[in-house]
């Protein structure tokens, strides 16, 4: 393609629409590998029409990634599988998924059958082929039929990227006796999944079939290959008794004998027709290299970078022969390979398992080995091509050269090595905050994994896992079904101690009822809690692969002799009693500590039944219609907030975040990502306010559509960058934030205008918060991609749509200082530190000045996204696509204007709006002054000087209370900063005695929380943000209304209506009581303990002021500054004194102890 079509937006993109993934018989289609496979049975269906045969599919498998969404794809494919009649089998479980498979292959040999022959397809992730064992061992021994034939899809994580530990089903397959194929790249799934059915079919055997991580979860613009016409071997004769299924096979030797005619047919098969093949065919080449799957992409891709291409191959004597099928090795294209070669090193990723069968070889046909094999070993036995974990081109690079100079001479290959080594940048590393998977907001296992004081949990299968590392008393794994079962020896070893097990509702179903059965039949003292939440969360939200319900769990956990079981719920009014076995006791989600410590007391198997709807199903459903929104939201009044971060405790949510103010950092909700869970509501503080009714959130501000696009038409068009070779693109972002929609839009749009493009997405856990890495790779042609992650040092752009993950290791590894160019988010968004720690920092300015130092400044740019698309769009959803534009201004995404937005209007989703962030996305980087001043808070600002910030105070205390007050206040301060100034030119002693003696002056009192409740600018930003129907709803625990106590002895809150607000103005009036004898509040412990601590401060610093010096200055401004930890009210604040007491006083003790020794 010529520079000129390259950078012209206007030449013809390719007429494409997304069922052509489907629809398309020859051409260019854009495949994810999940949709890779589901393509292979409708190409397998129309390849048997063609021959004249009246065939059926039939798909069965479990979940699990990287197959972890193979069933969604399924089902939105569902009108092409019936069109094609295919019927897809969600199982129970993998080996009942392998069972009904072999049931497919049995149709042929019924009499009662209605096509020639069915087709099988098994999916299953690599832990699923070793559940599913005994089932695929079974059923590749009894055999295929005919007209039908097995494919086996694992899927294999090399890397555990999403697993509980790496895995290789090579040696799995290889126990089975069944042939596999390892096909290296997307496009090669089509391919290999046709043969593998064909030589299936031939020889009698399931045939295996390798889809691991970072291909099957990759997409790419593929080529759709020619229907093949398969040969059947001439010079194979089969045994009088056959190949296929038959019946009766009773159990015998016969099996065995029949397996080694099928492997003989295998073979026959695979030398009549190729699958294996050389790269560049080099006849009489000195070294030669064997490969498979990925590791042969990973090796051209070193290759390239070592400066090999095809002509210089030639030229030097190389050549390379690729494996598609890894067992049985293929043993006349192998030998013909490697005979007369000086040395071939075998490249595999893991075992080697073609290694082996070389060498096995080369004593069956000895005068056809080369004079040295090295693989995973040298020839001194010394370590050289890994099996740990994944390989990577510029892993194998030096590797490769040392072998290469060894042949060849010289270190030519060897210093190019070293030089791809030496582009390693700095990889970032910034302490603090991590942005690590974390529980969605409103997720129902922020309750239901709690456990009392003094108890603990076991982990299990599930998005409840993450409690892991949340301080949960949680931990352990067990592979799925097993959740359990490892407490039932340990238990009969430490006393018969009791252990929490959580269960998802998912893994019940699939194989952990059977768990239960277990350590019921054991009498062990275990409380499971099945975690009901109407949906399989971890792999995207599935729903139970058959009829579960919560009234069928209870029944069923009765039947196997459980009698305590009991039902929890955030809506416990929705059941009846009588649907539930005898005894079942039904209560709401606020009681489950109490209910907890009841079951661990126990004795034998109990049964927790935790009932609520998965928080992002939820949002799904509500976005479609199908669940009721609740018309109620939260939000906080900042003035009330102490940043005590109790609510944290209670809801252990991420959509509760700090909002930086001039009195110190509060909190807000973000409702853009809120679910609307509501436990927030049980933090012991009167800030969190409901709003109910017809409630409305505000529309954006800013431009209209009209201004906007004639800002848009007015923006220079950026350069395109070359395509010479592979363009190099990291998208990082947060999981469950729509980022991948960045990459997918950027591949899309490339493929739209005839370019290479691969994409791969690397989430894992990451849907859940964590972070999220894609690798875009564009390219003139697609045989000019080879791997589809980006290496070390290598990458040319960079979409940071979060700052965390944008300064964390795994993506600064690919940055390279004046190679790497840089459009970077630079909002500081939540991380599950927050919740952890209340005063965590994400040191937002220190990571965007690590990564402008490592690619070099000049080559950053920042844009507060969130900020400008909640301003902008109303909702921090559209932060990604705005980001997305202002990287394609920068010209940092080589495809034109014309082609993303077609990428959009395919994607389907807020078309409109996406394009309308798009375009802000370009002007906010292109002409920040057309939009300067819509994206700022004013609650943000912050003192400029000292004497800004005790000014603000003296006013805030004068409306608090009074002028004395104030001039009190200012008193100290000033007496303060005089002593300083004869000390030192700084001010930081005077800033924290201003702040934490501002804290200590204005307790907030039931006077004060009203009247912050009714002053107009918290009454006026609800009805600006929410609308004039927004109906307010107050959370209190008022000391003299007693509602009961909560898990933790607390006094329970409760809601007042909006009837309470003349009140509150009412106790505004009255704050002139404050103090006095008076004062109805005053007298409770909490006010007495206020009172006190302004007296003890006044003192510390008077005694502190006698002290200073110019030594331990800093010292005494730390002391001062622990007065700022005395957050929250009643017992949260009671607490938060206690530990600053007891701190001031050890600061103070040590502190004067320097004083002594100094004199």
């Amino acid at each position: 393609m010529s520079n000129a079509a390259l950078k012209n937006p206007h030449y013809p993109l390719d007429n494409y629409e997304l069922v052509d993934r489907y629809r398309r018989e020859s051409g260019r289609v854009l495949l994810t590998g999940t949709q890779a496979l589901v393509r292979i049975p409708l190409m397998q269906r129309t390849l048997d029409q063609a021959s004249g045969l009246n065939t059926a599919g039939f798909v069965s498998g479990y979940r699990g990634s990287p197959l972890g969404m193979v069933d969604q794809e399924l089902w939105r494919a569902k009108r092409f599988l019936d069109e094609n009649n295919i019927e897809f089998l969600p199982a129970v479980n993998e080996d009942l998924a392998a069972t009904a498979i072999l049931g497919s292959q049995q149709v042929e040999t019924d009499p009662g059958r209605i096509v020639d022959g069915v087709f099988g397809i098994w999916y299953g992730k690599g832990p699923g082929v070793d559940r599913a064992g005994d089932a695929l061992k079974h059923g590749n021994a009894y055999g295929s039929s005919p007209h039908g034939g097995v494919l086996v899809i694992a899927g294999d994580d090399h890397g555990c990227i999403s697993s509980s530990m790496p895995h290789q089903s090579d040696v799995a397959f290889l126990t089975f006796m069944m042939p596999h194929l390892n096909p290296a790249s997307v496009a090669e799934f089509l391919g290999f999944g046709l043969y593998g059915i064909a030589l299936s079919r031939f020889s009698g055997m399931w045939v295996g079939f390798k889809a691991i991580t970072e291909t099957v979860e990759s997409a790419m613009s593929v080529e759709l290959p020619p229907y093949p016409q398969f040969r059947m071997p001439a010079d194979f004769t089969p045994p009088a008794t056959g190949l296929h299924y038959r019946w009766p096979d009773f159990p015998g030797p016969q099996i065995e004998e029949r397996l080694e005619a099928k492997k003989a047919a295998t073979l026959a098969f695979a030398a009549a027709n190729p699958i294996d093949r050389k790269i560049f065919d080099v006849k009489g080449a000195r070294y030669g290299i064997v490969t498979t799957g990925k590791g042969h992409l990973d090796l051209m891709e070193a290759l390239r970078l070592l400066g090999i291409d095809a002509a210089e191959a030639r030229r030097i004597g190389i050549d390379i022969y690729k494996v598609g099928m890894v067992w049985p090795l293929e043993p006349q294209g192998a030998l013909d390979f490697v005979q007369n070669k000086n040395e071939v090193l075998v490249v595999e990723e893991k075992r080697g398992i073609i290694e082996s069968q070389f060498k096995e070889y080369f004593y069956d046909y000895p005068g056809r080995k080369p004079q040295r094999m090295v693989g995973k070993a040298d020839e001194n036995g010394e370590r050289l091509v890994p099996w740990v974990g994944e390989l990577s081109p510029l892993q194998l690079a030096p590797i490769v050269a040392r072998r290469l100079d060894r042949e060849f001479g010289g270190q030519r290959f060897s210093k190019r090595a070293e030089q791809l080594q030496q582009q390693h940048g700095n990889v970032i590393e910034i302490g603090g905050a991590k942005r690590i998977p974390y529980f969605c907001s409103g997720c129902p296992h922020n309750t239901s994994t709690r456990v009392p004081e003094g108890s603990r949990a076991l982990a299990g299968i599930g998005c409840h896992f993450m409690a892991s590392w949340m301080d949960r008393d949680t931990d352990g794994l067990i592979q799925m079904g097993g959740e359990g079962v490892n407490w039932i020896p340990r238990s009969k070893f430490n006393g018969g101690q009791h252990v929490f097990q959580n269960l998802g509702d998912g893994t019940f179903y699939h194989s952990g009822s059977l768990a239960i059965r277990q350590a019921v039949a054991a009498k062990t003292n275990i409380t499971y809690k099945i975690l009901y939440n109407d949906a399989v969360a971890m792999t995207g939200g599935q729903p139970v692969d058959g009829p579960v319900s919560i009234q069928s769990i209870a029944h069923a956990v009765r039947s196997e002799g459980v009698q305590r079981i009991a039902l929890v719920s955030d809506e416990p009014e929705l059941f009846d009693r009588s649907d539930f076995p005898s005894g079942t006791s039904i209560s709401h989600r606020r009681d489950m500590d109490a209910l907890q410590r009841e079951l661990r007391d126990i004795a034998g198997v109990t049964v927790l039944i935790y009932a609520q709807t998965c928080a992002t199903e939820k949002r799904r459903r509500r976005k479609r219609g199908k669940m009721a929104e609740p018309k109620k939201l939260v939000v906080i009044n900042d003035l009330v907030c102490e940043g005590c971060g109790d609510w944290s405790v209670e809801s252990n949510c991420l959509s509760v975040v700090p909002r930086e103010t001039p009195f110190g950092r509060k909190r807000q909700i973000d409702q853009s990502s809120c679910n609307k869970d509501f436990s927030c509501l049980n933090g012991f503080c009167p800030s969190f306010v409901t709003i109910e009714g017809e409630a409305a959130r505000r529309q954006p501000d800013g431009i209209d559509d009209a201004s906007r696009e004639a800002l848009a038409a007015a923006l220079p068009s950026p350069g395109i960058p070359d395509l010479e070779e592979c363009f190099d693109i990291l998208v990082t972002g947060v999981g469950g934030t729509g980022v991948i929609t960045v990459g997918a839009l950027i591949t899309m749009a490339a493929h739209l205008e005839g370019k290479g493009a691969s994409e791969l997405d690397f989430m894992g856990f990451a849907q859940k918060f964590g972070p999220v890495l894609s690798y875009l790779r564009i390219a003139s042609e697609p045989a000019d991609i080879h791997q589809v992650r980006i290496e070390p040092a290598q990458a040319d752009a960079l979409i940071g749509c979060d700052l965390v993950v944008s300064s964390s290791p795994k993506a600064s590894i690919t940055y390279q200082r004046n190679k790497t160019r840089a459009v970077v988010n630079s909002s500081e968004m939540m991380t599950g530190d927050f919740v952890k720690h209340r005063d965590a920092n994400l040191r937002g300015s220190d990571r965007v000045a690590a990564i402008g130092e490592t690619i070099g400044e000049d080559n950053l740019s920042t844009i507060d996204a969130n900020a400008l698309a909640e301003k902008l769009m109303g909702d921090t959803i559209f932060a990604n696509v705005l980001m997305l534009g202002a990287a394609w201004q920068s010209g940092l995404v080589p495809v034109s204007l014309q082609a993303l937005m077609r990428a959009i209007e395919l994607n389907g989703v807020k078309i409109e709006e996406n394009g309308r962030a798009f375009s802000w996305g370009r002007i906010a980087v292109a002409n920040p002054a057309a939009i300067d001043g819509l994206s700022e808070n004013p609650d943000r600002d912050s003192d400029d000087t000292l004497d800004e910030l005790v000014e603000r105070r003296r006013l805030f205390l004068n409306d608090y209370q009074d002028d004395k007050l104030a001039q009190r206040y200012v008193s100290l301060v000033e007496k303060t900063r005089a002593v300083e100034a004869a000390l030192s030119d700084g001010e930081h002693l005077t800033a924290a005695v201003a702040r934490s003696y501002f804290k200590l002056l204005s307790y907030k009192d039931e006077y004060e929380v009203a009247r912050l409740h009714t002053q107009t600018p918290f009454l006026s930003s609800v009805r600006e943000n929410f609308g004039s129907k927004a109906k307010l709803r107050f959370n209190l625990a008022p000391p003299f209304l007693n509602s009961g106590r909560d898990a933790r002895g607390r006094p329970r809150k409760r809601e007042f209506g909006a009837w309470i607000l003349p009140v509150f103005r009412l106790l505004a009036k009255m704050r002139g009581l404050r103090g006095t004898a008076f004062d109805i509040f005053g007298r409770t412990a909490e006010r007495r303990m206020e009172r006190a601590l302004i007296v003890e401060f006044e003192q510390l610093a008077d005694d502190l002021l006698a002290v200073v010096s110019a030594n331990n200055i800093d010292d005494a401004s730390e002391l001062v500054r622990c007065f700022m930890d005395i957050r929250g009210f009643g017992p949260v604040k009671e607490e938060s004194v206690r530990v600053v007491r007891e701190a001031v006083a050890n600061r103070m003790q040590e502190l004067l102890g320097e004083n002594r020794k100094a004199a």
